[in-house]
């Protein structure tokens, strides 16, 4: 058998997803960002507009952001659309869906059983949880039996996970869907996918998150060699949970929706550390919201740095160089804490070193193996964060963020290659997390957009600006008072039903409207529509979604709170509104249950 000692001869890995080049995205599809909240209705024009006049599909809406990811018609450019939405003054930004791609890598061709491993530490007394000079020992001694009913969970957004491997199966890692019941083909917690008990596999769209990669299963194991010493029996129980979200093929390619979906994901099912463990140097505005969600969600972003050997500084890598305040760009270091040869450095961009090179952990077919890269240096800095939420539940990303950089080892050898001038120091990050005072507020952020820093092919020089609103304007020929009559023509409808409303009191409102901007999920048949409801009363619900109802249908709805803290499911009977151009509900026979939750939803909502 082949040494597995740190300084032993491997196959390297450097394996680090990233952006490719510039014409390097999905055809046919697009990512938009609306300038208006959510739950307006100037966004809720642009999304009939996208469905009615362009014929564009709406695969995916993240309702809380107000970005949209679209299928185009058939026959339409990714680049003519992006010209002519981006002159829709709703728009905010519109790009293409591009892809993320791993770089080349020859795989782990070393790879070990655990007798194997268990043989080579009994004979050279070394303990196999590579690096160990971070603190791991005092982890595991100082946690032990921490364990807590609302565990933290860190989502491994990568390649998937062998979810039977023994390390998972016997510390009792892999995160568990409590809403959801297995196998039963419903999407019983309403979180609109069927069936995600252990996560989601965001390129297959199903629950098997099978890692046919292994580059996943080797991260999960990084982060949970902090947790214990995964390379010896009997194992414990995990105190952290592990929520495996593979949005990257068997190829190690991705798409920006589907690595936006996976964000999003995490965090709004639990997720309190993310680890990304891929990146490229494409800025894409969408990925920057979708990070800076993962903030306001209070969570921790880890990113790996990259495996380049450049300098961050001038050649940025996302989403490791997003500047959203709860973001830890990691750099690797390797024997004498040196930085890697291969890793991406920034005296302002890379925070901290961490271990990275010939790390042992565990690969599929229930065994284990060696990869270097930054990959592996970041879900020892995720599985140090986890273990600070055990020892501060409550703590934040931007404290979490704070401290560990506050506690590193600094080293001479580091200075001016990572912003702390030094490396992972796991011990005393837990141990200032567990006798600081948590704060419970972070500080403010807003995203400022940078220029796109890559084109889309097009074979068309000049495009004619047919925008999917126009602007008016001055140029437009039109004089000011024939504008002012034909929107006086156009208002005479709305004035004259309130007045037959303050005249014919049987002409009023049933129920008292209000003013609401919840998300809301449509069944009809076998089908899930997802929209938002605008406005809500005792009799019904004013429903704005993209897709085609049909008029006197039946449907039914799960509502979510003003605050989102709450669902109702509730039936009712589809209505098209000609005057205001959207759809509504009418409750039909509704429970007193959910009429009670709405009443008290309202107590605090605008009357219309």
């Amino acid at each position: 058998m082949a040494a597995i000692g740190r300084y032993g001869m491997y196959m390297v890995v450097t394996l680090c997803c990233g952006f490719a080049s510039a014409q390097n995205y999905k055809p046919g599809e697009v990512i938009v960002k609306l300038k208006s909240d959510r739950g307006s209705m100037s966004s809720y024009s642009f999304l009939g507009k996208a469905q009615t006049d362009k014929q564009m599909v709406l695969k995916e809406s993240y309702g809380k952001m107000n970005i949209h990811h679209f299928g185009l018609s058939k026959g339409q450019s990714v680049s003519e659309a992006i010209h002519d939405l981006s002159q829709d003054p709703d728009v905010e930004y519109v790009e293409p869906n591009y892809y993320l791609a791993k770089t080349s890598d020859t795989g782990i061709h070393e790879s070990f059983s655990l007798s194997e491993i268990e043989s080579y530490a009994k004979n050279t007394n070394e303990i196999l949880a590579t690096d160990s000079d971070i603190g791991l020992n005092y982890v595991w001694q100082s946690l032990t039996g921490a364990q807590s009913t609302s565990p933290p969970i860190v989502a491994v957004i990568d390649t998937g996970l062998q979810i039977d491997h023994t390390v998972i199966t016997d510390t009792g890692a892999l995160w568990v869907n409590a809403g959801e019941i297995a196998g039963n083909g419903i999407d019983d917690d309403g979180n609109g996918y069927i069936d995600d008990v252990n996560g989601w596999n965001f390129v297959a769209n199903s629950g098997t998150m099978y890692d046919d990669d292994g580059h996943g299963t080797h991260v999960t194991g990084i982060i949970l060699s902090v947790d214990q010493n995964i390379f010896t029996t009997p194992r414990t129980a995990a105190k952290i949970k592990i929520m495996p979200l593979k949005f990257l093929d068997g190829s190690g390619v991705g798409s920006t929706s589907d690595a936006i979906r996976a964000i999003y994901y995490a965090v709004n099912n639990g997720a309190t550390v993310l680890n990304n463990s891929w990146g490229g140097t494409g800025y894409s505005a969408a990925l920057h919201d979708a990070v800076a969600y993962t903030y306001s969600k209070g969570a921790a972003f880890v990113a790996a740095a990259g495996n380049s050997a450049n300098n961050n500084d001038s050649v940025a890598l996302y989403p490791a160089s997003y500047d959203v305040p709860n973001v830890i760009s990691v750099a690797a270091t390797g024997s004498s804490n040196y930085l890697a040869s291969f890793s991406n450095y920034g005296a302002t961009s890379v925070d901290l070193g961490s271990p990275g090179t010939y790390i042992l952990s565990t690969i599929p077919t229930n065994s284990f193996g060696t990869s270097s890269g930054t990959s592996m240096s970041t879900p020892f800095v995720a599985g140090t964060l986890a273990q600070m939420k055990v020892a501060a539940p409550t703590m934040l990303g931007y404290q979490l963020k704070s401290l560990v950089l506050g506690q590193i080892q600094t080293y001479s050898q580091l200075s001016g290659k990572v912003y702390t001038g030094g490396k992972l120091n796991t011990a005393s990050a837990v141990s200032v997390a567990a006798s600081t005072p948590v704060e419970s507020t972070q500080p403010a952020y807003t995203v400022s957009y940078q220029s796109a820093s890559r084109s889309v092919a097009s074979n068309e020089s000049q495009m004619a600006g047919c925008g999917m609103v126009s602007k008016m304007s001055g140029s437009s020929g039109l004089p000011l008072d024939r504008i002012l009559v034909t929107l006086g023509l156009l208002l005479l409808p709305l004035v004259a039903y309130q007045v037959r409303r303050m005249i014919w009191p049987e002409s009023r409102r049933r129920h008292e409207r209000y003013k609401i901007n919840s998300e809301v999920r449509i069944s009809v048949g076998d089908k899930e529509l997802v929209g938002s409801v605008s406005s809500i009363s005792l009799g019904g619900a004013q429903v704005n979604t993209a897709a085609l109802l049909e008029d006197g249908g039946m449907v039914t709805m799960l509502i979510e709170s003003p605050d989102g803290a709450e669902k109702i499911e509730v039936g009712g009977r589809v209505v098209w509104s000609e005057a205001n151009k959207a759809y509504g509900v009418a409750f039909d026979h509704a429970p007193q249950t959910a009429l009670q939750r709405i009443t008290d939803w309202t107590r605090g909502l605008q009357k219309i």
